[in-house]
């Protein structure tokens, strides 16, 4: 019981060490540097799409798109984004004699006994 208390209490010093040390600031220059530039990109790809992609990266990136769309059942026109709609039918179904397979059983029985009979 106090094992399971003292291993509580170090978890909740390191997770408050952990939570209250990363401010979004950094102490080493190249870290903030990084943290400058992780800034900068995720203003410039606010919309979600590439920042600054060269014509070569596009033409790929359409050509993988098509590709994928094909595969799972896309293509022009589909719109992908939906969610699917589904159409069951009702099944025919022929109707069952209900008594056949217990004349069947019958049969059997009757033709089983003869055998044994002789």
């Amino acid at each position: 019981m106090l094992s399971s208390k003292i291993n509580m209490g170090i978890r909740w010093s390191f997770m408050r060490f952990v939570v209250t040390r990363d401010k979004g600031t950094a102490t080493d220059p190249v870290q903030q540097l990084f943290v400058d530039k992780i800034r900068e990109y995720a203003k410039r790809s606010a919309d979600g799409k590439l920042v600054d992609p060269s014509p070569s990266i596009l033409k790929e990136m359409k050509k993988e798109l098509e590709k994928l769309e094909q595969q799972l059942g896309g293509g022009a026109g589909v719109d992908m984004t939906t969610f699917p709609t589904f159409k069951f039918d009702d099944v025919k179904v022929d109707p069952i004699d209900e008594l056949a397979p217990d004349k069947v059983a019958v049969k059997q029985k009757k033709g089983g006994d003869k055998k044994k009979k002789k």
